[in-house]
């Protein structure tokens, strides 16, 4: 298995005004770093994959879609542009020198119906995601779309749901992200939930209940890690967590309060939390 830290915590943008901060992540013992993907051209993320291989450190992606001009379940014309920008996100995603991507890519992050996902939406996330799986194999790239709790979307909210759309739109480079944190929030049994749909799932977030240092509140981590090991995983572990330093970011995760009296102790406590209930040195 490989560690991430995820950059949500201090930034939407990562570029070269982050060395010092990548530079101390890699020395923490960190594998690589999860980037957002969202401004900024492909040159710039070319640029920022020439930085990581100095330091050292491996990568994965993540990104959201926020606008519902783009959403993916919506009709054809909120389809073509969530398409197109999907595509685009990808494209970036690949000069970063990512072969994963991950979150809430299967429709508009916080845009609610006020009611639940029609069947028709399902189909239409069907289509999408088939033309957005296509763009990833050919780029090499698996998407590992996420469940959401109610609060932040409608369209997939368990990993039992997730799954099954999934199944419905059956193509290699789309699957499934667990969540600790949206599981704890929507899952009878959390557990359960991650190891009956192992197969589905290619990347993890180790995120604690309140989104702050991995370890301090009340996820049931020792049988979590069990289960990591029980289905043979062998991806990423990448934490997440969220501040209040990026307003936008702050009201779309509805963070309002600090969870750890730095940063520094999310990483650096949240990376001795992993190995050690691993048993990793």
């Amino acid at each position: 298995m490989k560690i991430g830290m995820n950059m949500f915590l201090w930034t939407t943008h990562v570029g070269h005004d982050h060395e010092a901060l990548l530079r101390d992540i890699k020395a923490t013992g960190f594998d690589g770093v999860e980037v957002p993907v969202f401004e900024g051209d492909v040159r710039h993320y070319r640029d920022l994959a020439l930085l990581l291989d100095d330091i050292g450190l491996d990568r994965t992606a993540v990104s959201a879609m926020g606008d519902p001009s783009m959403n993916l379940i919506g009709d054809a014309a909120q389809r073509a542009r969530g398409v197109d920008y999907m595509r685009a996100t990808l494209d970036k995603a690949h000069a970063l020198g990512a072969s994963l991507i991950c979150g809430p890519l299967h429709s508009t992050l916080g845009h609610f119906s006020g009611e639940g996902p029609t069947a028709q939406e399902f189909a239409n996330s069907v289509a999408s995601q088939r033309q957005i799986g296509d763009h990833a194999a050919g780029l090499g790239i698996t998407v590992a779309l996420e469940a959401l709790n109610r609060f932040e979307c409608y369209l997939v909210n368990t990993m039992d749901s997730l799954a099954a759309h999934l199944g419905e739109i059956g193509h290699p480079s789309i699957r499934a992200m667990y969540d600790t944190f949206h599981a704890n929030i929507e899952e009878t049994d959390p557990i359960g939930a991650l190891t009956r749909n192992a197969g589905s799932v290619a990347h993890i977030h180790i995120s604690e209940n309140d989104r702050g240092v991995p370890g301090r509140g009340n996820i049931p981590w020792q049988e979590t890690y069990a289960a990591i090991r029980s289905i043979g995983y062998d991806g990423w572990l990448a934490i997440e967590s969220f501040g209040r330093g990026l307003p936008d970011l702050a009201a779309a995760t509805k963070v309002w309060r600090d969870f750890a009296e730095t940063p520094e102790a999310v990483y650096r406590e949240g990376y001795r939390h992993i190995t050690n209930s691993l048993g990793v040195t």
